[in-house]
């Protein structure tokens, strides 16, 4: 059992560690001067980081195969949901005046961290892989349990992390120095990540 569970920890943290949409979100809410609503989001992200792995288990890979239209669709939504985040971060650096961003309620915090997760179905395919590859043939019903913990774990303490750190006065300082510049670099990555997704959607659906 040990050995599946870290197989699974070390290939769930390549993937937590790599940047992405979810660590832009809640690095720039932090950053910002928003720490609450970065931990809030942080936990709409790994509300869906353990939505995706249960999913896993319980066989979306296969569903996704026997209904490839319902997954193009969720990579389009996507896709577009990401260009709208995209789009607000470049236009609150437009914007910038030196003043903190307003304060987003718990809710919607909690909402923009698990739409920005949700909305991309290749998470719920990379845990299918790994489990797939990292768990035995017949798993008991507590290695199944401990590996959905581990993701819950893993998850809520990087993106925790995250907004811990990026909510540091010397971060803030350096983020309320360089704000407009570094909401249009954090948007024009978003963009650039839903924009690949759209892009790699319609090739999938040409493909086939």
């Amino acid at each position: 059992m040990l050995t599946t569970l870290v197989t699974i920890a070390l290939l769930h943290w390549v993937v937590l560690v790599t940047p992405g949409a979810n660590v832009l979100v809640i690095s720039q809410l932090a950053a910002g001067g928003q720490r609450r609503s970065a931990l809030y989001a942080s936990f709409g992200v790994t509300t869906v980081a353990v939505t995706w792995a249960l999913l896993a288990i319980l066989g979306v890979n296969a569903v996704f195969a026997a209904m490839p239209g319902l997954r193009f669709a969720l990579q389009v939504a996507g896709g577009i949901y990401l260009c709208y985040v995209a789009w607000r971060l470049w236009r609150s650096g437009a914007s910038a005046n030196g003043q903190a961003a307003e304060m987003l309620a718990p809710y919607a915090a909690f909402r923009l961290g698990f739409l920005t997760n949700i909305m991309n179905p290749k998470s719920a395919l990379f845990f299918g892989s790994v489990f797939a590859t990292a768990l035995p043939q017949d798993p008991s019903t507590s290695l199944l349990a401990w590996a959905v913990g581990l993701v819950f774990l893993n998850s809520l303490g990087w993106h925790i992390f995250l907004a811990l750190a990026f909510s540091h006065p010397r971060v803030q300082a350096g983020y309320a120095r360089q704000r407009q510049r570094l909401n249009r670099i954090a948007g024009a990555i978003v963009g650039a990540l839903g924009l690949r997704l759209l892009v790699t959607t319609a090739n999938e659906v040409r493909a086939r």
